[in-house]
């Protein structure tokens, strides 16, 4: 008697198992994990409203943390998908890429700081540290409050290569992580000198936010200088995966190329791909 009641207990236990299991397969099919670059973060989750307003069995999680961050997790296969705001290096190629649209980095001081521009080496020589004043620049008799973008994060690796300069160069005041993070320091500190998206510090300064963007090599930050090739810092935005695309991911991936996205795109100042 009391070996069928402990075969019967493992069965119903076993079952119970198996129910569960089910359930939370059903449950990751039906859910995108996203991952990765702060700049591409808010057009995916735009367009992760679009696509759950359509698909209500669907749930997409967009989470930032640098495209470094996108990159290893993608590489892991913990993600559906990795966002990462440059081109793949060598090494990360294996890695299935999508451009889903087009922005460039921008120069960015307090909306008070009457400098109106910098040449490239003005701007080398404030981020190594040579140039410490804002008088000759166009500015005030003040100190510059350098603001630099933490290590693993795509806008600074192309910053640096644009200036030709090592990270251990740099000297920097404040150490900053995302885009939002860097418009807010330098929106509240008059002295201060940042980089950022094009598209994130366009977006700040139609909502109010007290910036304003400088000129690269005398070609404004704007999205038609980006959409025109003319802006000397652009980059693609991208989604990677680990195994080609297929299913809930490929439809989403789909989703975000569709030609109804571009005015999407543009209204968060971005440019759409192939445009």
């Amino acid at each position: 008697m009391r070996k069928l009641f402990f075969v019967a207990f493992t069965l119903l236990v076993n079952f119970f198992i198996l129910a569960f299991s089910v359930s939370v397969t059903a449950e990751e099919k039906n859910k995108l994990l996203i991952t990765g670059s702060s700049t591409v973060a808010p057009l995916v989750a735009e367009m992760a409203q679009r696509y759950e307003s359509l698909h209500s069995d669907i749930k997409i999680d967009v989470q930032t943390g640098g495209s470094s961050r996108g990159i290893s997790d993608a590489f892991r296969g913990i993600v559906s998908m990795g966002m990462v705001s440059r081109d793949l290096k060598p090494k990360e190629k294996e890695l299935h890429v999508t451009t889903i649209a087009r922005d460039g980095i921008a120069i960015i001081i307090h909306a008070d700081n009457p400098t109106k521009v910098l040449k490239f080496d003005d701007v080398k020589g404030i981020y190594t540290g040579d140039i410490k004043n804002w008088k000759g620049l166009g500015g005030e008799d003040r100190s510059i409050v350098v603001v630099n973008k933490a290590a693993g994060r795509s806008t600074l690796e192309l910053f640096l290569h644009y200036l030709k300069l090592k990270l251990k160069q740099v000297k920097a005041d404040i150490i900053i992580g995302d885009n939002q993070q860097g418009i807010k320091t330098v929106s509240g500190n008059p002295n201060a000198i940042g980089y950022v998206s094009i598209g994130a510090a366009l977006q700040a300064i139609k909502e109010g936010v007290k910036i304003k963007t400088l000129p690269m090599e005398g070609v404004k930050a704007t999205l038609k200088s980006v959409e025109t090739g003319r802006f000397p810092l652009a980059r693609p935005l991208n989604v990677v995966t680990k195994e080609k695309p297929t299913g809930k991911v490929r439809d989403f991936l789909d989703f975000m190329l569709k030609p109804e996205q571009a005015d999407l795109i543009r209204s968060l100042n971005f440019v759409p791909v192939g445009k």
